[in-house]
């Protein structure tokens, strides 16, 4: 077995490609290619991006003089595949087909992720992976139900950064993630607020279909009856935006800079103040739910993302939910280390690349399939 592997990580956003070079867990360079919004305009879906975020990155390598010859893996952000477990996949011509066609029912530059792995791949060789995708699924019974036959919960979140957290936490207070039971929030543009038992996330909110609390660019969880009585008069497409786009901040202000909102509210705007504060409102209700989805029994409430940044947002959270348990505060995020270990676990033979398998993990109740 080798002792040192290069590992490239490649994570395609809404506005920038993350990329980052390791060599085991030692990250050498890393690096934010930003993308002109009006560039992005000029293509129709996300898929027609892909030559145009290829040549991006090849530009990025050439510039930062990187030669990927002899690179052991490339891992790309896993996207909108038909629902998964966790864990590391080996990238197919299968998963990268169901990707590009948005079987996970989202349309998101993460997409762009295993099909940028695979096309470096046949630049540079090495093995080609997709680390915890958007759309993993390792929900218990109970979260799946709702009260429409035939509809069942399913969630898109963040699951990388949820996980990739909870494993640094884990391993930083040497405990096996297996053991744990945590409730884990990712707070920035999207919110997930989820529930880690022994190792799996056994519920969450629906971030990228607009529940869960209201964020900066998403509508949050409202009453049914309300959104038909709005939509009377609004086009669906309209409507459909405002589950991760024109919600929130957006809907409210025209804008969804955290910065300039909470700016307004510190100089005594009292609509911002309202909107904000009922933003870290709805986050605490949804953390107690996630507590009373472990039974109370949560070794500790871990945060991270970007609007961590706002120390009052963090103070209201430890004040309304720290007699749960400890909260621990990862401010940014943790996807390019996770996607890195995910791989190096691989390549050291600790783990095992799952193949994906072309259909949801979860495909219904038994007792209805024999109907």
């Amino acid at each position: 077995m080798k002792e040192k592997y290069k590992i490239f990580v490649i994570n395609p956003g809404s506005t920038s490609d993350k990329l980052a070079l390791f060599e085991n867990m030692d990250k050498l360079i890393e690096n934010k290619v930003f993308h002109d919004a009006s560039e992005l305009l000029r293509y129709p879906t996300v898929n027609a991006q892909l030559p145009y975020r290829k040549k991006v990155i090849m530009d990025f390598l050439k510039k930062e003089k990187i030669d990927l010859t002899g690179v052991d893996a490339i891992v790309g952000r896993g996207g909108s595949c038909y629902p998964v477990s966790s864990g590391v996949y080996e990238v197919d011509d299968l998963l990268i087909a169901d990707t590009a066609a948005g079987k996970g029912g989202m349309e998101h530059p993460s997409n762009l992720g295993v099909q940028l792995a695979r096309e470096l791949q046949r630049e540079y060789g090495g093995r080609a992976f997709m680390g915890d995708p958007p759309c993993l699924d390792e929900l218990c019974d109970m979260a799946r139900m709702t009260g429409i036959s035939g509809v069942n919960r399913h969630t898109n979140m963040h699951a990388l950064n949820l996980r990739g957290v909870a494993m640094h936490h884990s391993k930083l207070h040497g405990v096996r993630y297996r053991d744990a039971n945590y409730v884990v929030c990712h707070i920035d543009g999207g919110i997930s607020i989820s529930a880690h038992q022994h190792g799996r996330i056994i519920d969450c909110n629906d971030a990228a279909g607009g529940d869960g609390p209201y964020t900066p660019t998403r509508i949050g969880s409202v009453s049914v009856y309300d959104v038909l009585e709005y939509c009377q008069d609004k086009d669906l497409a309209e409507v459909r935006k405002l589950c991760t786009r024109t919600g929130g901040f957006v809907s409210h202000f025209g804008t969804s800079d955290s910065d300039k909102i909470h700016a307004m509210m510190e100089a005594g705007d009292p609509k911002a103040a309202r909107v904000w504060n009922g933003m870290v409102y709805q986050i605490n209700k949804y953390i107690g739910a996630m507590a009373a989805v472990l039974e109370g029994k949560v070794d500790a409430i871990l945060l991270t993302g970007g609007l961590l940044r706002f120390d009052d947002l963090v103070e209201d959270i430890r004040r309304h939910c720290g007699w749960i348990a400890p909260i621990y505060t990862y401010p940014g995020e943790v996807e390019q280390e996770a996607l890195a270990a995910g791989a190096l676990r691989v390549l050291r033979g600790d783990e095992e690349a799952k193949k994906y398998p072309g259909h949801p993990v979860w495909q219904g109740w038994e007792d209805e399939k024999e109907k």
